[in-house]
């Protein structure tokens, strides 16, 4: 009687465990959809806007358009916000975050990342003929930055005390500054740096040296090591045949730092 309970018992969570669905590869499934679903931003240019066709257009959709074509699916594009790009992966309705992400220890603990695809720092910049290489080297050169921004907070503790800083109410005062000769350089981060470019001024800024280093990486789902060899492998190709260089230069006007 013990023997035939215990066999019926043991069949019984044998079933059971039948009827647990194995953990799907993130990967087989995306091929087998042939559709690749990523996030991406919609009001943070150039990573990503609206552009005059009505189609989202920037840096962080031509990457999301190279890794699906060097899948070999299609992509299916997902406007997100800062606030929702990791929800919108824990709850399946994307497989990648392609939407200027940065990477620390409270994201980590819930997603994985992939190596670094796209520059995003904090730096000085200033004309071509200027030669700076170090926060000491701008004694007696006039710095513009937007007041309590991360670059203002950084340099003023890197700078010597004799460093003459002129802090502007937004991003737009610290451009003008620029512009108009006000300041010799200006510390901001590298997109509002192209953003400058973009409008062809006569004054073009060109980095001088690094603030702050933040750059951006590909978010996916936790235990998908197929998945994240592959995007992996697509960004050190990118980064090899200089495809994503080239994505730099079309959208920060400035080839990707050599140490990405």
């Amino acid at each position: 009687m013990l023997r035939r309970t215990f066999i019926a018992c043991l069949a019984t969570g044998l079933l059971a465990a039948a009827a647990v669905p194995a953990h799907a590869d993130a990967l087989d499934d995306i091929k087998a959809r042939g559709t690749i679903r990523v996030a991406v931003p919609q009001d943070f240019p150039p990573f990503g806007s609206v552009g005059l066709s009505m189609e989202s257009v920037g840096y962080d959709i031509d990457m999301a358009k190279a890794i699906a074509d060097r899948l070999g699916v299609g992509v299916e594009l997902v406007p997100v916000t800062s606030a929702n790009r990791i929800p919108y992966l824990q709850t399946d309705r994307v497989d990648l975050v392609i939407s200027s992400l940065g990477k620390n220890a409270e994201r980590e603990a819930v997603i994985d990342f992939t190596n670094a695809y796209a520059p995003f720092y904090n730096g000085v910049f200033g004309e071509a003929d200027l030669t700076l290489s170090g926060p000491e080297d701008l004694v007696g050169v006039s710095v513009g930055v937007t007041r309590g921004s991360v670059e203002d907070l950084t340099l003023t503790e890197l700078v010597p005390e004799t460093v003459e800083i002129s802090r502007y109410e937004d991003n737009n005062g610290t451009i003008s500054a620029f512009l108009s000769g006000q300041v010799d350089v200006i510390a901001t981060g590298n997109v509002v740096a192209a953003a400058i470019l973009e409008r062809d001024p006569q004054r073009r800024p060109e980095l001088k040296f690094l603030v702050k280093n933040s750059p951006c990486y590909v978010g996916l789902n936790k235990d998908e090591p197929a998945l994240l060899d592959a995007v992996n492998t697509i960004i050190a190709d990118m980064k090899a045949d200089g495809s994503l260089n080239a994505i730099s230069q079309t959208w920060f006007k400035a080839d990707l730092p050599a140490d990405l």
